[in-house]
C-alpha cells in the first residue's frame, strides 16, 4: 500500500498518535467512506477532500476553505504524481457518499 498522509506528514493525528489528545483524531485516518481512494488506508490519500485535516499546524475547514493550501501541499503533489491520470478527487469521494 502507498504512504498515507499521516505517515508522510508525521502529524500524529492517526488513532493512537501523539497529537490526538490536543488536536483530535484526523478524519483522514478514520473515514471509512474514503477507504481505498488513490490506494490509501481510510482517507490517507485523499485528505485534501476531507474537512478537519491538519495543514500548517492548524486544523483546516471544508474542502472549499482549504483548497488553495492543499493544491500546493507536498503530499498532494506526491499523490498526484504517483496516480497520474488515475488521481481520484473530491468529486469521486462525494459520489461514493
Amino acid at each position: 500500500m502507498s504512504v498515507n498522509c499521516w505517515e508522510f506528514k508525521k502529524c500524529g493525528r492517526q488513532p493512537g498518535g501523539s497529537r490526538v489528545a490536543d488536536l483530535g483524531t484526523c478524519p483522514a485516518a478514520i473515514d471509512a467512506h474514503a477507504a481505498g481512494f488513490n490506494g490509501g488506508e481510510f482517507g490517507g490519500r485523499i485528505c485534501w477532500a476531507l474537512a478537519g485535516t491538519l495543514c500548517g499546524g492548524k486544523v483546516q475547514g471544508t474542502f472549499a476553505e482549504k483548497l488553495t493550501n492543499c493544491v500546493n501541499c507536498d503530499f498532494y503533489r506526491l499523490v498526484q504524481a504517483e496516480q497520474g491520470k488515475d488521481l481520484q478527487s473530491f468529486k469521486a469521494l462525494q459520489l461514493k457518499r
